[in-house]
């Protein structure tokens, strides 16, 4: 018998490719509310008492919302939105770093920010094994596709071509650092610089180390391959061997699941670029809650993503 999953904001960016990566599957029967009564709090009840599993692409109210209106039911919950990222009771939605038993056997997943998975891919497993200072002050520097505004920025970015390059969160305080602190076990927070670029989706994510001053920090082959350890058996993130002279990001970028990771050094290996490469609506959002409803209904990881 098929899982009945309700999508709710499924008129969402993200709610909408979560249900394109969904349907067709056998193993599930997708529940979405017309428009008539997605905003109905009594639809939305009836629907989370009704479904094996809900996927929340909400606005952090509305999630909270969702929550207390799923009082009461077995639905098991992928919470997209910020909401419950620190919150107590609920795991973490990074099976790579927290564990793929974590998240199948969880009733309350809350899918990591785009951003932040890029940057706790790149730190988590390093501070972890004590490969770099938890208590360093650590600088991400980050680019995305403007998709991850959702309809307001996909429309202002429609509305005028000429925008170049737009920095955001200048008064700091971005809403993805607590989970980047959090997940990697930081004594500080880093500080976070996100700029937008005129393309749909695609993300990359940069964490610079100045390693000639950092205590007890391990050269750049030993991050690489220290990566490249942790991340072995994963189907979704690849650390990559090569050292480019460039990276791109193309505004005809399509879907996409994978993380790529890169660990740059210089000659003496007194620096390093930790970077990190993901679509920001795949990995970064979607793609991570349908990873995170295989896990839990006992399906194959990567059925439903594009690798």
């Amino acid at each position: 018998m098929a899982l009945r999953v309700f999508i709710d904001g499924a008129a969402g960016t993200t709610g909408l490719e979560i249900a394109e990566r969904l349907e067709g599957r056998a193993e599930f029967d997708l529940l979405i509310l017309d428009d008539a009564s997605r905003k109905s709090a009594e639809a939305r009840r009836d629907a989370l008492h009704a479904a094996d599993f809900a996927i929340l692409c909400l606005h952090d109210d509305a999630a909270r919302e969702a929550v207390e209106l799923a009082q009461g039911s077995a639905v098991r919950i992928i919470d997209a939105s910020t909401a419950h990222r620190v919150a107590r009771g609920w795991t973490y939605g990074f099976p790579e770093v927290v564990g793929c038993d974590a998240v199948a056997q969880a009733d309350r997943v809350s899918n990591p920010g785009c951003y932040s998975t890029g940057f706790i891919a790149l730190l988590a497993p390093l501070v972890r094994a004590g490969l770099l200072p938890a208590d360093w002050p650590y600088t991400c520097n980050a680019v995305s596709g403007f998709s991850g505004g959702g309809k307001a920025l996909i429309e202002r970015y429609a509305a005028d071509p000429d925008i170049a390059w737009r920095g955001y969160a200048l008064a700091l305080g971005h809403k993805h650092v607590p989970e980047m602190q959090a997940q990697c076990g930081l004594a500080l927070p880093p500080l976070f610089t996100p700029a937008v670029i005129p393309a749909h989706r695609g993300m990359v994510v940069e964490i610079p180390l100045p390693l000639m001053a950092m205590p007890g920090a391990a050269s750049p082959a030993e991050l690489r391959a220290a990566l490249q350890a942790f991340y072995a058996g994963s189907p979704v993130v690849r650390v990559r061997e090569d050292t480019p002279d460039e990276l791109l990001l193309r505004a005809s970028m399509g879907p996409s699941d994978r993380l790529d990771v890169f660990v740059l050094g210089n000659a003496d290996g007194t620096q390093a670029r930790l970077i990190a490469m993901l679509d920001n609506l795949g990995k970064g959002a979607s793609g991570a809650a349908v990873q995170s409803l295989n896990l839990m209904s006992g399906c194959a990881q990567t059925a439903g993503l594009v690798l």
